[in-house]
């Protein structure tokens, strides 16, 4: 049996997708990335806005498209908002809720009674990885949230907190390190509510992987700007903590924040990013912001520019307002129209260069660790072009007549700032983790 895993959208669904290659593998299931191979189909769908749920359907008829013959089960964020839909849709044989996603591969070796074996697909620990990020590991800490944002449509399709015990995790991630892997990315839908159902925190989950794992580079996916423990920030104490967090915002004025149900305001924000960075050096904080939300007038919007030039924003993930069935705001009055919406969102893109690059020309001339990403372009001279990011999570490009490079942790110095890339040139100064991954580890290729 080969099974072909997809997804689109969020790392959290990347990080599931992890997960099951790895259950696959133990019925003796084999990971494939070729879906015209495949017997069996995963897709991980999404459904954060009308587009995702348009090309989660598109994506749905492709696969089947590409093979036919294939069993095609499909879950996530759109399949369980539209479980009938999905199910209706030509050569889908099987609909899996957002709930039963931890018991998901057990659940279709069972309804579809496929054939498996007791001989594990890959050796004893080893873990099928995704090619796309097989330089780092995403690790599902926990699920769902407590809270409903006006306009969120995930809250309701992923259900209530649910966290991943910390024993489960440290033992998965020192799994992850023996097999080569340098960085691991904590990801959630409220990775800050972590243990809210377990008495435990966020804070006690990072001190015990600081405390019982030796993963070299440890990074957070989106973390909601509340609930994060008073002490959070000492733990940067320890530099395997990358000093970077993505802290979504949304707007830069408060009264569109109520009319969002966000909990936190603008004084707030401002307050923990100083917070953060007084705590750790060099600490990069990227974010969201939502363009056109219902009743967003001129007076609020430029509330929100202004808000936004006072914080030093290394990245902005711009996303106009979408109104999704099923949420709050899809009722709202006050639409912003099209036009407005694309004027404001290219202000707002214009700013978000303007401010990338200031941080950028703060690292010239700086020595920084970089784990060098394993896919290369191999240039007309015959050197290799290399890819990796800061500790601080700012995206760097190396030069080197090295091949061994990727998945290696090394030491550059930034020479300049490309401009049109909108990275950081670097020069070589040493190597400081040589990879350490199997040539023969089996890989998965995400094709979205």
């Amino acid at each position: 049996m080969n099974v072909y895993l997809d997804y689109l959208g969020c790392r959290l669904n990347e990080a599931e997708l992890q997960q099951w290659s790895a259950d696959f593998s133990r019925h003796g299931i084999d990971v494939t990335h070729e879906v015209s191979q495949a017997d069996l189909i995963v897709l991980n769908t999404c459904a954060v806005t009308g587009e995702a749920a348009r090309k989660s359907r598109q994506t749905i008829r492709k696969l089947h498209k590409k093979s036919p013959a294939a069993k095609l089960v499909v879950t996530g964020c759109y399949a369980s908002l539209e479980a009938e839909k999905v199910a209706d849709i030509f050569g889908v044989d099987g609909v899996i809720n957002n709930g039963d996603k931890d018991n998901l591969v057990n659940l279709i070796v069972d309804e579809l009674s496929l054939p498996t074996t007791t001989v594990q697909a890959t050796e004893p620990g080893e873990t099928a990885f995704i090619l796309q990020n097989r330089d780092r590991a995403f690790i599902k800490v926990q699920d769902g949230c407590r809270y409903r944002c006006s306009y969120c449509i995930v809250t309701i399709a992923r259900g209530n907190e649910k966290s991943r015990p910390i024993k489960e995790l440290v033992a998965e991630i020192n799994q992850l390190y023996k097999n080569g892997v340098y960085e691991i990315v904590l990801t959630g839908v409220h990775v800050g509510g972590y243990g809210s159902d377990i008495d435990s925190n966020l804070y006690q989950l990072v001190a015990t992987i600081l405390h019982e794992t030796e993963i070299p580079r440890i990074r957070f996916a989106s973390v909601e700007p509340w609930d994060l423990p008073e002490n959070f920030f000492d733990l940067f104490e320890n530099s395997r903590l990358m000093p970077h967090m993505h802290l979504p915002l949304q707007s830069g004025s408060d009264s569109i924040l109520k009319k969002m149900s966000r909990r936190c305001r603008t004084e707030e924000f401002a307050r923990l990013v100083k917070k953060a960075k007084s705590k750790v050096a060099g600490f990069n904080v990227t974010t969201d912001v939502i363009v056109g939300f219902p009743g967003e007038s001129e007076q609020e919007w430029q509330k929100s520019i202004d808000f936004i030039k006072s914080i030093p924003f290394g990245h902005i993930h711009i996303f106009s307002f979408s109104p999704r069935q099923g949420t709050r705001a899809a009722n709202f009055a006050e639409i912003v129209d099209n036009v407005t919406k694309k004027n404001r969102s290219k202000e707002l893109h214009e700013l978000s260069s303007q401010l990338k690059q200031q941080q950028l020309q703060v690292m010239v001339n700086q020595n920084c660790q970089v784990l060098i990403e394993s896919d290369y372009e191999l240039l007309a001279d015959g050197h290799f072009s290399y890819w990796g990011h800061t500790e601080n999570y700012h995206k760097i490009n190396l030069i080197s007549d090295d091949i061994t490079l990727g998945g290696s942790i090394v030491e550059v110095l930034v020479t300049g700032v490309h401009q049109s890339n909108h990275c950081l040139e670097t020069s070589m100064v040493r190597m400081l983790k040589p990879s350490l991954k199997s040539a023969s580890l089996p890989v998965l290729q995400i094709c979205s």
